[in-house]
């Protein structure tokens, strides 16, 4: 069944799963599938369920699609959690679906990994949206080793492990391959609520060649918890 069947016969941001490079994505999808791809990467812990109020206001005028990256969700929970293959599953996930080109919208880990793919394809993406994403700086003190908590989880705890020693010493390359990135890039920090350094977001952001940040004062989870302002300052973004 392709995308198109699909929507026309699934509702809107209903989860279903692609086999992309040999992992089963869940994902969920919103708008015209004719209309120009937005690609909407969670947070660490999310699923792509978190984007559904964003999504279905960008649906308006875009294909949006929002997967459960790798280790979260209904995604496969297979391992091998770095940031380089949640990157390679994004790039699979978008062959999969015949996308070539689109605008990629990452929160946090999301948008991690949305850098990474657009360092990697720049033509790939053609707006990037960095929503309170640290600059690649080694952690000094590094981070502690997280503590599980109880219950059953709705991510593979081994993500959090993986994730948590490569942020504590990211490549060298992660730095330098910001100046490959040719797409528009539009930085939202959370203000001093949050508990990313928004310093580094305005490092980020100098690193980047075609680069500007807007602050909204919300904290970490800015299209959470003021989804009207995001949308205010993203959509004209992705318009021009």
């Amino acid at each position: 069944m392709d995308d198109a069947t699909i929507h026309d016969t699934v509702p809107p941001g209903t989860p279903i799963t692609v086999r992309a490079g040999g992992v089963a994505l869940a994902y969920r999808t919103w708008g015209d599938p004719a209309a120009p791809p937005v690609l909407l990467l969670h947070c660490r812990g999310a699923d792509g369920g978190d984007w559904a109020e964003v999504a279905t206001a960008l649906a308006v005028r875009h294909r949006v699609l929002a997967p459960d990256l790798p280790g979260h969700g209904r995604s496969e929970w297979s391992g091998g959690y770095t940031y380089e293959a949640m990157r390679d599953d994004v790039g699979a996930f978008l062959d999969a679906l015949g996308i070539g080109r689109t605008a990629v919208i990452g929160h946090s880990l999301g948008g991690a990994v949305a850098y990474l793919l657009a360092q990697r394809e720049p033509g790939r993406v053609s707006r990037l949206v960095l929503e309170d994403v640290p600059a690649p700086i080694p952690l000094d003190p590094p981070r502690p080793p997280a503590e599980r908590p109880g219950g059953e989880l709705p991510y593979d705890w081994e993500m959090i492990l993986a994730t948590d020693r490569q942020r504590n010493t990211p490549g060298a390359d992660w730095w330098d391959g910001m100046a490959r990135i040719t797409a528009p890039t539009l930085l939202i920090g959370g203000g001093p609520a949050s508990f990313i350094p928004q310093d580094q977001i305005l490092v980020l952001a100098g690193l980047v060649p075609d680069a500007r940040v807007v602050t909204i004062d919300a904290g970490h989870l800015v299209h959470r918890e003021r989804p009207g302002d995001f949308l205010a300052v993203v959509e004209p973004f992705l318009a021009s």
